[in-house]
């Protein structure tokens, strides 16, 4: 690695490395994996959940229907938090938030068979809009580690440039590796969902607590 690659690499905010958005990326498809599975409706994609709130809706099945308009407003209510977060702690808002996430996620996952449906999916929903709220960028550039369609865009449009000489793979190579481990996060959360169910939500425990870290071993290492 040249002494330009080492200094872009240290200039890297904490939270904006390839190794964190990955294991966001893989969190985020696993928990869309699981609400949907367990709730049936995505803890992500509020866009799916809009369109199947209207699709019932338009033929008059409002039980079905309403049953997409908790985590709207969970997802909603998420990023209201996340934008006070943001103005409040600053460059801290990261590990505040990813330590929120895992907190919520222990608790619906101990009290998974106490609470009700409803509760667990609006706590999911909660935690995927914080995440997609404070966590905006890798490298600098924006990115989701929630749902993949504007990162399979940068990933195309990346590969474009490569090959017409306007940029170099290393993009469209980050990009699609978020796409891919979106896609294994939400594998793994169906076959953990299904197999063990009351213990599932540790997983994604887990990759939050190895974010959480990642963040605050950044950041002393920035004291040093």
């Amino acid at each position: 690695m040249s002494t330009m690659d080492i200094a872009a690499a240290s200039s890297i905010r904490r939270d904006e490395t390839v190794q964190i958005a990955l294991l966001l990326a893989f969190a985020g498809g696993y928990l869309d994996a699981y609400t949907w599975i367990i709730h049936g409706v995505m803890a992500n994609a509020q866009t799916a959940n809009l369109v199947l709130l209207w699709v019932y809706g338009s033929i008059g099945i409002w039980p079905e229907a309403l049953h997409f308009v908790p985590p709207i407003l969970a997802f909603a209510v998420g990023i209201v938090v996340a934008a006070w977060l943001r103005r409040a702690t600053g460059d801290r808002a990261s590990p505040i938030s990813t330590l929120i996430e895992i907190l919520l996620l222990i608790a619906i996952g101990i009290l998974h068979n106490r609470l009700p449906d409803l509760a667990g999916t609006l706590g999911i929903s909660f935690v995927a809009a914080m995440q997609t709220a404070v966590f905006t960028r890798v490298e600098g550039v924006a990115y989701s580690s929630v749902m993949i369609t504007g990162n399979m865009r940068q990933a195309i449009e990346g590969v474009f440039a490569a090959v017409s000489g306007g940029g170099s793979f290393r993009r469209s190579g980050i990009f699609a590796a978020l796409c891919g481990t979106f896609g294994l996060g939400a594998a793994v959360g169906a076959f953990a969902t299904k197999q063990i169910p009351n213990l599932a939500l540790g997983v994604p425990v887990i990759a939050l607590l190895t974010v959480l870290l990642g963040c605050e071993a950044r950041r002393a290492e920035a004291r040093i």
